[in-house]
């Protein structure tokens, strides 16, 4: 698909929705831990995995060393800043070119760049609680927290406001994303495959016919998209903006 022919649909689309990918989080240089070779160095370096470490289970019975994990391995990256993917992102938005962007990434690399309507559906390492007093804390207070962060008014332990795994996606944001997508007429899947739960969640809300997709590798699932493109990103999206 020729960049020029996407850029003018976009330029015609009356509401575009971006489907914000790993993808675009590897780019900006973060590691998704998981899925990445930091994950045999974590599993050693603690005695559990990174799906035993970044649970609610392990939050509730052991919070000691779950933030320990959080702050050392989660916390210590937002000190990257927003990179050129999400900065053009937010110019498109500016430009009316991106209506809405929905994601599952907790490090607010949208709204940081300069995005204004974002949906993140698995909350934001910003977002901080209090789950007695429903008092709030920036991120800060869980950084420099030298064991498990407390609530200094009523001693409860502060809630980081993610969705870890074992837990459900919180409904009002998985609505709020709906109804996004439902209003789209182009979808734009972005370092992603549409194999993965962000886009098996949200597509079933669209039924447009321009389903966009921009990423680096090949996928069996490609060909469920009505335009493809094989790029990094922040490279096809800087040939967008700057043709």
């Amino acid at each position: 698909m020729l960049k020029s022919s996407l850029l003018k649909m976009l330029e015609e689309s009356k509401y575009t929705v971006v489907l914000s990918g790993v993808g675009m989080v590897l780019e900006n240089g973060y590691s998704t831990l998981r899925d990445s070779d930091d994950s045999y160095e974590i599993e050693e370096k603690y005695g559990y995995s990174v799906d035993e470490l970044y649970c609610s289970a392990l939050f509730n019975t052991r919070p000691g060393l779950f933030f320990e994990f959080y702050r050392n391995e989660i916390l210590s990256q937002i000190d990257i800043p927003p990179g050129d993917g999400y900065k053009f992102l937010a110019q498109m938005e500016k430009d009316g070119l991106v209506d809405a962007v929905i994601t599952r990434r907790v490090f607010a690399l949208p709204e940081r760049a300069g995005c204004k309507n974002v949906v993140n559906l698995h909350g934001t390492v910003y977002d901080n609680y209090c789950p007695s007093c429903e008092r709030t804390f920036p991120v800060s207070y869980i950084r420099e927290s030298k064991k498990v962060p407390l609530c200094p008014d009523c001693n409860t332990t502060v809630r980081p406001k993610v969705c870890l795994l074992g837990e459900m996606v919180d409904n009002a944001q998985m609505t709020r994303a709906a109804e996004e997508v439902e209003k789209a007429d182009v979808l734009l899947a972005l370092g992603t495959n549409l194999h993965t739960p962000l886009c098996n969640q949200m597509i079933q809300y669209y039924d447009g016919d321009k389903l966009i997709l921009i990423t680096k590798n090949k996928h069996f699932s490609d060909k469920a998209a009505d335009y493809v493109i094989y790029s990094r990103v922040d490279e096809a999206l800087k040939t967008l903006l700057y043709k």
